[in-house]
């Protein structure tokens, strides 16, 4: 009996991530069917049962009759599941452990940078200064962490371990050893006002769109051990308000900020951000998991489906993660 098609429905990328190095991966790890990379390649759109997709053309999916599962190629959702004509059928996410120790890996190197004060460090190395900063125990260091998710859990039980004093922020309530932990927004305040770090790895929803705004910065700790709150985006572009975020690094609402993701990407040569003296820029890259690893991950869950198992860590749309 004939597999079922897999189209590739994928959009830009560099060298290692781009549409024909996922043909060649996808064809490597499923030899059993037909692998066809749209527009280059020509599938008969009923033989399709599986599409892997990273920003697909609104409407390129509906084409397929047949379709039993979309795989996204990256964490988030958001600009997936906002097409209007997506088909009713499973849409798997990744989350494989490549991409959560990425992921928190990033976060535990930001957060300790601040804490360890290495802007300062450095500045003063440029200076030929050997006069190093007043250094605090990781304790006395509050950092929230925002979006309690596979993601959000690994990196606060990280920082719990170093030993700062962590705490987590959810949609609903969640209970992690040694966390303090609030949920929904009538606990947000009381969670912002406890925090000097905030680390942000919520999902893109239209209830979090522009979370990452003047009055959250305005709540979060001012008597922190840093001089002053810190906040470290890692999660998605759009869940900052990019000239709250400006305004409140010029006028010390906000002491620095880490920022993974950004409103529009590539960020612009012309964006402030680049060379702001309070921010850190890196391109999108702090999960930046192995591309083999997920192509393997998708076949794995092909082959769950076809021996009649559930899918596994499938989006739900009401929630948009």
């Amino acid at each position: 009996m004939t597999k079922g098609a897999l189209a590739l429905l994928i959009t830009g990328g560099t060298e290692n991530w781009s549409p024909p190095r996922w043909r060649e991966r996808f064809t490597a790890v499923c030899p059993e069917r037909a692998v066809a990379l749209l527009p280059a390649d020509y599938v008969d759109p009923a033989a399709v049962r599986y599409a892997a997709v990273w920003k697909p053309p609104p409407g390129g999916l509906k084409i397929f009759p047949n379709l039993a599962a979309i795989f996204n190629l990256g964490a988030g959702v958001d600009a997936l599941i906002a097409d209007p004509s997506l088909p009713d059928v499973p849409i798997v996410r990744v989350a494989d452990e490549d991409l959560t120790g990425r992921m928190t890996e990033y976060v535990v190197l930001h957060v300790l940078l601040h804490h360890r004060q290495q802007r300062t460090i450095d500045a003063r190395q440029r200076e030929r200064r050997w006069d190093p900063p007043a250094q605090r125990a990781a304790g006395a260091l509050r950092v929230g962490v925002m979006g309690l998710g596979v993601l959000g859990r690994d990196a606060a039980d990280a920082l719990r371990r170093i030993g700062f004093d962590v705490a987590g922020w959810s949609r609903t309530r969640k209970a992690l050893p040694g966390i303090a932990t609030f949920a929904g927004q009538e606990e947000l305040a009381a969670f912002l006002t406890r925090t000097d770090v905030l680390v942000c790895l919520l999902p893109l929803t239209l209830a979090t769109k522009g979370i990452l705004n003047r009055r959250t910065f305005s709540l979060l700790a001012r008597d922190g051990v840093l001089g002053g709150p810190v906040v470290i985006n890692a999660g998605r572009g759009g869940l900052q308000v990019e000239s709250d975020l400006l305004a409140t690094l010029d006028d010390g609402t906000l002491a620095a900020a880490t920022l993974d993701v950004f409103e529009n990407e590539p960020l612009p040569a012309e964006s402030p951000f680049w060379s702001h003296p309070k921010v850190t820029v890196s391109p999108h890259n702090a999960a930046d998991t192995d591309p083999d690893a997920i192509s393997i991950y998708v076949a794995q869950q092909i082959a769950r489906h076809e021996r009649g198992e559930a899918l596994q860590n499938v989006v739900d749309r009401r929630l948009g993660y």
